[in-house]
């Protein structure tokens, strides 16, 4: 990459506003949390007398309660404000997370998760909208911003998960409790203060969301993204069972995944939109984490930490050009496509924690769950290739696709 190439990309993240950077701070947290309980899957199970599927119970209800929290997400946030909003789901993590330090049984934990997703739920929605209504230089860099708190969580919280677990499964929640305190402490000091008056906010209803999927484009963006987060959600919590490492382990093969998430979704992406189009690129890049699913059914514990580490790369993509897509495709308000948008792919998410255990048994194999990953990925692949027929009307803005140009 040229010293220009540096300098271009250097421009999309120097300058913005403190509310910008103090909130991707607290996403990166966040975000990590959905990997955090990789590397201990193996050792929560040991010490609660727990089976597979009562420990992937900890994503099922962390995601399931995000999901059905995304629905009000929008009209929380138009009642009350962003700041409130953002510094409610903080406020709920912390004390989720530091209940779920001091837990005793696995119900305590499936029950706090469920906690621990509502915070999410009106974290994550509210701060993509903030992200991009406060940063400098145009919806696509405040996605780049976005989707680059996304990779850092996800490539942290495995790490994380497993220097905190490797001494007690109790550590990773009470670092990330730690963590999210901090992040409250900041968006209360430097988060602008709302506007008074909810007449000064649009008004969103609950059902808005919902309402918004009506529109073509938004629903196979939805939906297509719900289908590729089963299959994102099968690796991240089916994997440690089929490789049955220790904590450290774990977390080093996450690790390498999170990194490449992080760098496929800031400087990949870009490049691949402004070639193909986001929705071009998106069909591409799916089609690969479906092929990458397809090779993860050898039974080969090397094969499976290889294709895991790639699906990363796969997975950057997907993040970042299905955000795209779902802020852009719609005329309905940022709030109200993000929570429909965000309601589709969690929901995608929770469905795969939940069944994926059962798959596995039902198909006699444990590496059944990935061979349906490749399946659903096929699937949504096809969903958005419906939309080939119509032309992209979200090509990438001049400024994505200079950064891209350099790579």
């Amino acid at each position: 990459m040229s010293g220009a190439g540096h300098a271009r990309l250097l421009d999309v993240f120097k300058g913005q506003p403190k509310a910008v950077w103090i909130t991707a701070f607290a996403a990166v947290i966040a975000f990590a949390g959905i990997g955090l309980v990789d590397p201990i899957l193996l050792s929560i199970a040991e010490a609660l007398d727990a089976g597979p599927e009562s420990v992937t119970l900890l994503f099922s209800s962390y995601l399931g309660v995000q999901v059905v929290a995304m629905l009000v997400t929008g009209a929380f946030s138009a009642r009350f404000g962003p700041k409130r909003t953002v510094v409610t789901g903080l406020v709920l993590i912390v004390l989720a997370t530091l209940a779920c330090a001091l837990a005793g049984t696995i119900g305590q934990l499936v029950a706090l998760r469920a906690v621990w997703g509502l915070g999410n739920a009106l974290f994550i929605a509210t701060a993509l909208s903030v992200i991009v209504g406060a940063a400098s230089g145009g919806q696509q860099a405040a996605i780049l911003l976005y989707e680059a708190a996304l990779g850092i969580g996800l490539s942290v919280g495995p790490l994380l998960g497993a220097l905190l677990g490797n001494i007690s499964w109790r550590g990773p929640f009470a670092g990330t409790a730690v963590l999210m305190a901090a992040a409250l402490v900041l968006s209360l000091r430097f988060l602008p203060p709302d506007e008074n008056g909810r007449e000064q906010r649009q008004p969103i209803k609950l059902l808005d969301p919902l309402r918004a999927l009506r529109h073509g484009g938004l629903l196979r963006t939805s939906v297509g993204s719900a289908l590729y987060t089963a299959a994102f959600f099968t690796v991240l919590a089916w994997s440690p069972f089929v490789l049955q490492f220790g904590a450290i382990a774990v977390g080093l093969v996450f690790f390498g995944w999170g990194v490449c998430v992080a760098v496929a979704g800031v400087t990949l992406a870009p490049k691949v939109a402004a070639r193909f189009g986001e929705l071009g690129g998106t069909i591409i890049a799916v089609v690969i984490y479906a092929a990458l699913m397809g090779v993860m059914t050898i039974d080969s514990k090397v094969v499976v930490v290889v294709c895991v580490i790639l699906s990363g790369l796969a997975s950057g993509l997907l993040n970042t050009l299905f955000t795209g897509s779902a802020m852009s495709v719609s005329p309905v308000p940022r709030p109200v496509a993000s929570a429909g948008y965000n309601f589709c792919r969690w929901l995608g998410g929770a469905i795969a924690a939940t069944m994926v255990s059962h798959v596995a048994g039902w198909l006699g194999s444990p590496h059944a769950p990935f061979a349906v990953a490749a399946v659903l990925c096929v699937l949504a692949a096809g969903l958005l290739a419906l939309g080939l027929r119509r032309p992209d009307p979200h090509r990438v803005p001049d400024e994505a696709a200079v950064v891209g140009e350099e790579f």
